[in-house]
């Protein structure tokens, strides 16, 4: 996991990468407990047997289950120290190039892509490439943005 001490080290890391993370398994139980929370019951994530003869041969996780690891990733890639917190601002550039199947694992390679100032702090943009593992392109690609409150 990456340190830093402040706003003022992340600001030279702009275009650069951060870090990878580890690889997590994305279960039938979580895609399960996901459409629970959301009520989001296609077929394609919860019915085992049906998405077997389906367009990608087992369930698949959510897009959104996607997005929710995010944060998750992040942590263990970098931290910034001395902030009074983080506040999610919302998201750019939100792309799912390939499924997520089932029992596949996948990990985040994080771009620090901004640092602007904000009023009450910093406003912070990174790039997320999600890569399945084996997999010839990334399930996902977004642009998280922040506000850091130092």
């Amino acid at each position: 996991m990456r340190e830093l001490q402040g706003l003022a080290e992340l600001e030279p890391l702009i275009g650069a990468e951060l870090g990878v993370s580890r690889w997590h398994s994305v279960e039938q139980d979580r895609i399960q407990g996901f459409a629970d929370a959301t009520g989001d019951h296609q077929w394609i994530h919860v019915d085992p047997e049906r998405a077997a003869s389906g367009p990608f041969g087992r369930p698949v996780a959510h897009g959104y289950l996607t997005l929710s690891m995010i944060p998750f990733f992040a942590k263990e890639v970098y931290r910034v120290n001395g902030l009074k917190m983080i506040v999610n601002y919302g998201l750019n550039k939100v792309r799912f190039p390939s499924p997520i199947p089932a029992g596949s694992r996948v990990r985040s390679r994080l771009t620090l892509v901004s640092v602007t100032p904000a009023a009450q702090g910093s406003q912070v943009v990174i790039r997320h490439e999600i890569e399945l593992e084996h997999g010839t392109r990334p399930a996902c690609v977004a642009e998280t943005v922040s506000l850091l409150v130092g």
